[in-house]
C-alpha cells in the first residue's frame, strides 16, 4: 500500500525490505494476540470449535468479522519503544528486583574478563572486541581503521561502534549506529572512551541500545539499563 511519511512527506510503497524511510522513520505494525482456544469438550452447544467472539471494537466497517485498518502504522522514531508494563510482584521500579527475590536473568558463568590496556584508538577497538567475545559473541570481525560506516566491529547478529574521541559521543552517533543495526537485523552496541552527551543517553534509553564507557585499562562499564541487561543475558 502507499503510505505518506509524517516526517518528510514522502509517498512510497510499504513495506520496504528495511521497513523504513530515508529520513529515519520506520513502519511499526500493530500485532493482535491470538485468541485463546477453549479446552476440548468445553465449547457451548452449537458452537464451532476454535471460534471466538468478536467484540464491537473488533468489528470492521463490513460488519462482524471485518478487519479494522490500523491507526497510523507509520511512526517516527524507534520501533523498539517500550510500552509501559506493570512490574512483577516483588520487583522494584527499575526492574532489578528487590532483596529476597530471584532475578529474571541469571548471568551465565564466565571466567573473569581480562582487559587490554588502551594506548591507541586501535587498542580501544581490540579491547571492545575482547569484551564482546567474553559476552558470548563469536567470529567478531574488525573493520579497517576509521571505516566510513562508523561500524568498527561486526559478528553474527551484532554491530558495534567504538568512539575513541576526547569529546562525548553525540545523539547523531547513537542514532546512526541504531539505524545500521536495524538494517542488519542485529544488536547494536556502543563503546565510548569519554562518555555520552545527555541527549545521546536519553535516545539510547528509548531505543534500548546498550552503552558502555571504557577507561584506559580497557574494562568497559555499563552506562545504561540495556547494557546491564546485555551483561546479564550475554549473546
Amino acid at each position: 500500500m502507499t503510505v505518506r511519511c509524517p516526517s518528510c512527506g514522502r509517498h512510497d510503497q510499504w513495506p520496504q525490505p528495511e521497513l523504513g524511510c530515508g529520513c529515519g522513520a520506520v513502519l511499526r505494525i500493530p500485532v493482535r494476540p491470538a485468541p485463546t482456544l477453549p479446552a476440548r469438550g468445553t465449547e457451548p452447544a452449537g458452537s464451532v470449535p476454535g471460534a471466538s467472539a468478536l467484540s464491537p471494537a473488533d468489528e470492521g466497517p463490513g460488519g462482524p468479522g471485518g478487519h479494522r485498518a490500523p491507526r497510523s502504522p507509520l511512526r517516527s522514531g524507534s520501533p523498539h519503544s517500550r510500552d509501559a508494563q506493570a512490574s512483577p510482584e516483588g520487583a522494584s521500579p527499575d526492574g532489578r528486583g528487590s532483596p529476597g527475590t530471584t532475578a529474571s536473568c541469571t548471568p551465565p558463568a564466565r571466567p573473569p574478563f581480562r582487559p587490554l590496556t588502551i594506548r591507541t584508538a586501535r587498542d580501544a577497538v581490540t579491547a571492545a572486541a575482547l569484551y564482546l567475545k567474553w559476552l558470548g559473541f563469536r567470529d567478531i570481525f574488525q573493520s579497517p581503521e576509521h571505516p566510513a560506516s562508523g561500524i568498527d566491529l561486526r559478528a553474527r547478529g551484532l554491530v558495534a561502534q567504538v568512539d575513541p574521541r576526547t569529546e562525548p559521543s553525540t545523539l547523531r552517533d547513537v542514532e546512526c549506529l541504531w539505524l545500521h543495526g536495524l538494517n542488519a537485523s542485529a544488536v547494536s552496541v556502543f563503546f565510548s572512551l569519554t562518555g555520552y552527551a545527555p541527549e545521546a543517553r536519553a535516545r539510547a534509553e528509548d531505543l534500548g541500545l546498550p552503552l558502555f564507557v571504557m577507561d584506559l585499562t580497557g574494562t568497559p562499564q555499563p552506562a545504561n539499563r540495556a547494557a546491564d541487561e546485555l551483561i546479564g543475558t550475554g549473546a
